[in-house]
């Protein structure tokens, strides 16, 4: 009898989450399966997988169903949990209600009720004391575009990227760098793919930057000075095609620049063996390679600073 009881249950429930869907059925229906797990069936997206974990772009984050705005870059904080986390929301905009687990407080948008993840409260990670653990997939990004639109992107290829990344977080002027893959002939790569099937990549960072604030050859330099650029087979203990020392340049000017310091470098004795390329496709690698020694608390294996100029 309990079993029947729990069975209609689940049914009516099934029913008035349907109901209060139905004004957005026809954006529901283009959404993925998994994505309708996590939204509509209140699932939860595996740690560190989500696009948005590491996103540190200016702009807004907004309901994947309804499009209502429910979150700012401001108030996005990282609490290495492996989710994008919030210690607020924009006001009005998120609904909290109490878990079918009887633990846990639940967050959904206040105006379409799709599932967005839990908060938590009293954990001390920010001033607020408030921990918004939301899901990727129940969200989309939404670029400032009024901040980005004179910031430039610069690429560069030195060994693993994680201790690349690391250097260049570093840079007054540096907005954000990703870790990802350029220079092969496969479209949107993996990071098994490049080590396992000879796919003509190599590890690179993309880096955004204010011109305004820091110079590309002051990048280029850096480069030069956190991995070593004559090693011809990989980079330290990282040996492979994947390993390594390239530079992508956007234009004319970029390259002037590089082969302006490789000279430098040379007079200097050093015998360099990185490469200089056009800008390629720019691929970027898998969320838990984003940010790593960050969040891992640690300093590369395999990178340091060595002053050149």
């Amino acid at each position: 009898m309990q079993k029947i009881l729990w069975i209609l249950v689940t049914l009516s429930m099934t029913f008035v989450i349907a109901d209060d869907f139905k004004p957005w059925s026809s954006k529901i229906n283009t959404l993925t399966t998994f994505e309708k797990h996590v939204l509509i069936d209140k699932g939860t997206e595996r740690a560190f997988s989500g696009k948005h974990v590491n996103t540190k772009e200016d702009g807004t984050y907004i309901c994947k169903v309804c499009d209502t705005p429910l979150y700012t870059s401001g108030d996005k904080f990282d609490s290495h949990c492996g989710w994008p986390s919030f210690d607020d929301a924009i006001p009005g905009a998120i609904k909290e209600v109490p878990d079918a687990d009887g633990r846990r407080t639940e967050i959904v948008c206040a105006n379409c009720g799709a599932h967005m993840g839990h908060v938590f409260r009293g954990e001390g990670l920010t001033s607020k004391n408030v921990r918004h653990c939301v899901n990727s997939v129940s969200l989309n990004f939404q670029k400032k575009k009024a901040q980005t639109s004179t910031l430039k992107k610069a690429y560069f290829a030195g060994g693993c990227f994680w201790g690349v990344e690391y250097y260049f977080e570093k840079i007054d002027g540096v907005k954000e760098v990703i870790s990802g893959f350029m220079g092969g002939h496969l479209k949107n790569p993996g990071y098994y793919d490049v080590i396992r099937k000879d796919t003509g990549h190599v590890e690179t960072v993309e880096v955004l930057y204010d011109p305004s604030k820091v110079s590309y050859e002051t990048l280029a330099k850096t480069f030069f000075e956190i991995h070593d650029p004559t090693q011809v087979d990989g980079q330290g203990p990282d040996i492979g095609s994947q390993y390594l020392s390239a530079i992508f340049v956007n234009n004319t000017q970029e390259r002037k620049t590089i082969e302006g310091l490789i000279k430098v470098l040379e007079d200097k004795g050093f015998k360099i063996a990185t490469k200089t390329r056009n800008k390629s496709p720019f691929y970027s690698a898998e969320a838990y390679h984003q940010d790593y020694y960050e969040r891992k608390g640690s300093k590369p294996y395999c990178h340091r600073k060595v002053k050149r100029f």
